[in-house]
């Protein structure tokens, strides 16, 4: 089984920075892509961001081009959401999530077999 845990969300003002961090645990592997996904309340869970294994590929939703930047250092298992000039349509909880075996980065919920529980993200205006 593999855990996902992730940290870093909270309140932050317009214009401002976070960085999100997801910890693997278990039986975890660093051949496998990750990523990142929002839900806010009443609305169905976005795609942010995916990081190929190795880290030499990205994929970012068009929302958030440019003001978003994921990583990963695979010998802490850990990915991490750098979140810059946040607006507040950025408020939601977000996602760690690792892809199903077989899968590489995808867009689509059904690529990941691995879920966090979440940080909220809170951007006022």
């Amino acid at each position: 089984q593999v855990q996902l845990v992730e940290s870093g969300g909270g309140l932050v003002q317009a214009g401002g920075s976070l960085r999100l961090s997801c910890v693997a645990s278990g039986r975890t592997s660093s051949n496998y892509a990750m990523a990142w996904f929002r839900q806010a309340p009443g609305k169905e869970r976005e795609f942010v961001s995916a990081i190929s294994w190795n880290g030499g590929s990205t994929l970012y939703g068009d929302s958030v081009k440019g003001r978003l930047t994921i990583s990963r250092d695979n010998a802490r298992n850990t990915v991490y959401l750098q979140m810059n000039s946040l607006k507040p349509e950025d408020t939601a909880a977000y996602y760690c999530a690792r892809a199903a075996f077989g899968y590489g980065m995808g867009r689509s919920v059904s690529s990941y077999a691995y879920w966090g529980q979440g940080t909220q993200v809170t951007v006022s205006s």
